[in-house]
Order: structure tokens, then sequence, then C-alpha cells
């Protein structure tokens, strides 16, 4: 029945998804290997894609031809950009979805890609051949005992790999609830010489929104006009758009902004309560052994490392259109299941909850990260790759970029191709995989705008133009997605030439400055010295200036859009461009770049030096035990990473600046 693949996929999480099809997408035969069809890009915790650090991960996921982006937009009930108040490099897009749709629709888009076949059934062993002293995978044999071969291999396990799911003093095997574990993988690693470890992760309960009272909590609204996550117009969001016409089919319930969230805190009783269960937690009793993630912690984890803190924040998340579950997001537990739902009662607005279901905890395999090379090829075995939580990362957009990354590169390799691997400078999928390979990880990895050295260079608004144009030369993005991102830079280009010449008269713009609260113009000035004010956007200086007004309307071809723009009466132009083109993002570039051009140049410089280090390459069988003036750790890690270039090496933990001195010095001789 089965010929032998170019790539078997085991797992359709977010991770698998992407890397089947990014490899299928490029021209390779792929299989998509899962225990559960009905489950494929499942939202195990939270309904949402996106927010800080993440947004722009999902956005340069779908930069590159991924389809996370697209998937997203078109099953959201809620859209927010975060960070609006602070610079536009901290601005990240945040999406509510619904749990459901989200799952159908990336079957669909699956199941509508050619190349890829899908086949359920669980993994249970992997084939490896020796060709002379190099070890290749070659294929696996699945629990019903099918043998399947394949040129290349990529294991986005997730959390299956012997998991274990604790609630109190209660545990039992298992991926998720409801789902069995994966076992046997991790031994048969383990005894080719690869390292792993143990993690753990939690999700909250999820209860019957009918029983809560909304009135005692913080209404949570999306934006009235939202945004999206692609690049590519036609997935905009499952709700009306600005003018009140629907884009897609809308689901019941649908309406401008989406669904609300609400947010509602604990108090002190709630933490009293919660303290009862701490004596069956597994987590105190020491039944978990691995690491949980820092920046999620559960409940009984903030009051234990917060407790001076009188209340944390709940954020209540609803699970879809059609349905009354609601997530309890901030809520993490895995006390039992009387704890949970008796401090659930001590919350405002949910002193009549009913519980669907308790949180829980989960154990799982995963390997140490720094086994890996940048392409995400396990340095022990050729073409086996890994790729999401089994790298032990966390996060849905964590796992997904990780997922196309193999993807492209298995099928590059298999084509005696380059691989594509993404500078820190480049992406922000760059900086999390020269992280993991680099430093390696002990806990969940997060990605945070903070991990990234060149924040204003990787902003949300320009992922397409950093790496479509990488995507379209090795074949994933397509010629309609290359055509789009040089149409948006030509308008962003047209758009910053016209503000470098045209000055604007103190007439046309003083009234506009006095309500905006800045001095008012004594003479003619450039527009964009007027842009450079802080309290001056781009659309205060449109609704004062017929001229740009018109440059605007020539710039989108669209009749609606032009007779909008315009009327006299409208006030504020930037809803206009909602739902019809790329216009809007092009507008909203063209102000950054001219806002924050002096910053983007000194980032620009900084990492040109960072290039020039990436440049002296170390080759691979470079003897460190012959440096004798270097560092015993240096030695050592060095030995262990195998750093393939004097860049790299300086980001190694514990590597000092005279211990890369002194490479740099044997590295020229």
């Amino acid at each position: 029945m089965f010929q032998e693949y170019d790539i078997i996929v085991v797992g359709a999480g977010h991770a698998g998804c992407e890397a089947a099809a990014a490899a299928a997408n490029l021209g390779s035969n792929v299989l998509l290997i899962t225990m559960d069809m009905t489950k494929i890009a499942q939202m195990s915790c939270n309904p949402a894609m996106g927010g800080i650090a993440k947004g722009q991960i999902v956005r340069e996921i779908d930069a590159l031809g991924g389809y996370s982006g697209i998937v997203t937009d078109k099953t959201s009930v809620q859209f927010r950009m975060l960070n609006r108040s602070k610079g536009p490099a901290m601005w990240s897009p945040r999406a509510q979805n619904d749990r459901a749709l989200f799952t159908l629709e990336w079957r669909q888009m699956l199941e509508k890609t050619p190349n890829l076949d899908f086949w359920q059934d669980l993994v249970k062993e992997i084939k490896v051949e020796k060709q002379g002293e190099r070890t290749k995978v070659c294929g696996v044999i699945t629990g019903m005992g099918v043998e399947i071969k394949c040129k290349s291999l990529i294991l986005t396990n997730g959390t299956f790999l012997n998991g274990i799911i604790h609630i109190g003093e209660k545990n039992f095997g298992g991926g998720r609830v409801g789902e069995k574990s994966s076992s046997g993988i991790t031994e048969q690693l383990n005894s080719l010489g690869f390292e792993s470890g143990r993690m753990k992760t939690g999700t909250p309960p999820r209860v019957d929104g009918r029983s809560l009272d909304y009135s005692k909590m913080e209404e949570q609204k999306g934006d009235e006009i939202p945004g999206k996550f692609s690049f590519f117009e036609g997935t905009s969001p499952l709700y009306l758009n600005h003018n009140g016409s629907r884009t897609f089919p809308l689901p019941a319930g649908g309406k401008p902004g989406g669904l609300s969230c609400h947010i509602t805190y604990t108090n002190n009783e709630v933490h009293d309560l919660l303290k009862t269960g701490f004596e069956k937690s597994p987590m105190y009793s020491g039944r978990i052994q691995g690491t949980g993630p820092r920046y999620c912690p559960s409940i009984e984890d903030k009051i234990s490392r917060f407790a001076d803190r009188e209340r944390h924040q709940i954020f209540v998340e609803p699970e879809g259109w059609n349905t009354i579950e609601i997530y309890v997001n901030g809520f993490s537990t895995s006390l039992p299941e009387e704890v949970q739902y008796k401090a659930l009662t001590k919350i405002h607005g949910f002193e009549r909850v009913k519980m669907f279901r308790p949180g829980y905890a989960i154990e799982y395999d995963y390997f140490p990260p720094v086994q890996l090379n940048h392409t995400l090829e396990t340095k022990l075995i050729e073409n086996l790759y890994f790729a999401g939580q089994i790298n032990g990362t966390t996060g849905y957009e964590e796992a997904a970029c990780q997922g196309l990354m193999a993807g492209i590169n298995a099928h590059l390799k298999n084509s005696e191709k380059n691989p594509l691997v993404l500078k820190r400078e480049e992406a922000y999928i760059g900086v999390l995989i020269d992280d993991l390979i680099t430093k390696g990880t002990d806990e969940p990895y997060r990605m945070f705008t903070s991990r990234a050295e060149f924040r204003i260079l990787l902003r949300q608004d320009n992922a397409d133009s950093r790496l479509t144009e990488k995507s379209f030369r090795i074949g994933l993005a397509s010629e309609k997605r290359m055509k789009m991102v040089e149409k948006k830079a030509g308008v962003t280009n047209q758009i910053i030439s016209f503000f470098k010449t045209e000055s604007i008269e103190p007439a046309i713009i003083n009234s506009k400055l006095e309500e905006l609260g800045t001095a008012p113009l004594t003479q003619k000035l450039k527009l964009v010295n007027l842009l450079l004010r802080p309290q001056v956007s781009i659309w205060d200086i449109a609704d004062s200036y017929l001229a740009l007004k018109k440059i605007l309307v020539s710039l989108d071809e669209n009749e609606e859009f032009g007779r909008d723009l315009r009327e006299e009466e409208s006030k504020n132009y930037s809803h206009l461009f909602f739902g019809f083109s790329n216009i809007k993002e092009a507008i909203e570039q063209a102000e950054i770049l001219m806002k924050y051009e002096g910053y983007i140049e000194k980032e620009n410089e900084s990492a040109e030096k960072l290039k020039r280090m990436e440049e002296m390459k170390i080759w691979d069988n470079f003897d460190y035990s012959r440096i004798s003036s270097i560092s015993n750790e240096a030695r050592q890690k060095f030995t262990l990473i195998r750093p393939k270039t004097l860049g790299q090496a300086s980001r190694i933990s514990g590597i000092s600046p005279s211990d890369i001195s002194v490479l740099m010095v044997y590295l020229g001789r």
C-alpha cells in the first residue's frame, strides 16, 4: 500500500501540520502520521494565536508561505493588536479563535495540499541504517506493525512521549486527556546515543459560560476594526468588517469586533482554598519531576512564588462562536478537582460556576536541542529532524515555526539544495532556533521580544519584506505572494518620497495640531518633519491634507475605497482601508520607517557587525583540546555544541569574550 515517501512527519500538532504542508508544497511526497485524524492542529491549551513576540512568529510563518496565519484569520472570534501604546517594535497581533473551526480549517487546508497523504496510527519505532560511519533514518514501524520507508523523518511528538497526566493524587498515561501516550521512541533514541529529559506543562479547567455572571467582570473587547495575520488578501476574520458586509459566512453571534473576553481576579479566599490541596498536589509532593514553564505558571505556583500578591488576573475566554464552553486562562492547575471547583466558586462572577472538566498537568519526554543543527536535523542521525515540544519549547507558535523550518530543510536536503537557515537579525524564528541549539533549554522555552537583539528590525509589519523573497527563491512562497510584497514596497516608497518632498502650510494643519496638543506651525514644513512629532500620525495629516488624500486614493484600485475616501465629511480615514487590500499596511509601514529612521539605521549597523562574526566559519573537525588558553568550560561547551560560526560560539552560555578572542586568533591562523 505504501510507497517510499520522501518525508514522513510523525504527529499532526502545529509543528507537524506546518512541516507536512511546507514539504508537500515544495514538491516532496509526504506522509503525515497521527493517532487521531479528528485532532489535527488541536489547540490543546488556550484557543488563541499570537501575543507578545508570538504574533511576530505567526506573521513570519505566513510570510514564508506557511498556513498558521491563514487558518487563524479564518477562524478568529476576536483580534487585538497588543502594545499599541509602545513603539512599533513591540506591537504584537493576537487572535482569539474558535477551537473547533481551527482544527477543521487546518484539516481542510491539508487535505487540499497536493503530495500529502495521511495515516492514522502511532509510531513505535524508527528504522535506521548504517552507511559507512554515518547512521541514516530510513523509515518507521507503526503501532499496527506496518513498516513504511522514507528518505527523511520529522518527529513532532508534542507532549505524547511517555506522557503522564496528573490531577491531584491521580495520574495516568496520556498525551492529552482522553488520548493515549506514545512509548518506545524515547527508549530507542536513548539507545542510539541521544540525551532526553522530562518537562511538564498544564492546562486550566473548562467551565459552562451560562453559569458565569459577566456583570461582575471587566469586559475586554477586540479591536473595532480588526486586523489579521496573513499578508494574503481574502483571509479576513469570520466577523463583520467596517461597513457591515460579510467576508465569509458569519456564524451565529458574529458582530463587529468579534466576541468579548472578560477579566476577573482571584482573592485571598481563593488562595486559602487552593492551599488546602497543596499536600495532594503532584508538583509539591514530588510526583512531578519535570520542569514547568516559567512564564506560564500554574495557579498554585503563583500563590507560592508570589505570596505577597493579594490577587491574580483570570482571563475568561470563549472557546468559539457556537459553544458555551469557556477557557479559564490564568488558572492552570493540577490540584484535586474538588479543590479546583471550590476555589473557582470564590472568584467574582464564578459563584455559580459549573465545571466541564478539571485542569491537569502533563509530564512528557523531550530532547535537549543542543543535539540539533540549525536546520533542526539531528547531529547523530542523518535525515532525522525534531520540531516542537520535543525540543523543549512551549506554545503553538514556537512549535509551528520549527515544523515549517524542518519541513523546508528536509525537502531541500533530499533535493541536494542549500538549507534555509534564518539568522538572528532576519527573523524571530532565527532567534528561537539559534537559542535552542546554541544555549539549549532546561525549562519550556517561550519566545519574548526581549530575546531578540534587533527588535526594531524584526517588527510584525515587515515580516513579508524580510522573508517572502527567501521563501520564493526556494519555491515555497507563490509568485502572487511575491508580487504583493513588491507592490507593498512600491507603495511604501511612494509615500515616503511624497513626505520627504512635499511641504504643508500652517493654515492647513494648525487646527489639527491644536487638537492634538502640539505646537502650531509658523511656516511651511516638510511633511516628514511634521510626522516626526510623537503626537502626529500619518492619518492626522491625511485628515487635513487634500493632496495626500488624493495620493492615498490613487494607491488603491478599489472604487468603493476611493469613493469613501473622497467624502469630505469623513473624519478618520484609517478604517476605510480595512478589508480591501494591504494598502493600510503599506501606509503604516511608511510611517514607521520615517518616524524611526535613525533607530533603524543604528540597528542595521549592529546587525552588520553580527553578520561579520557569522561569516567566520569554524570547520566541523576543529580540535578545541589544542587551545590551551581558553577555559575548561569553553572547551567542553565548544566540543559539545560544535558551533558553526564565531557568532554562534559567542552566544553559548558561559563563554567569555576572552575565549572568543582566543578562538578568533586560532581561526585567523
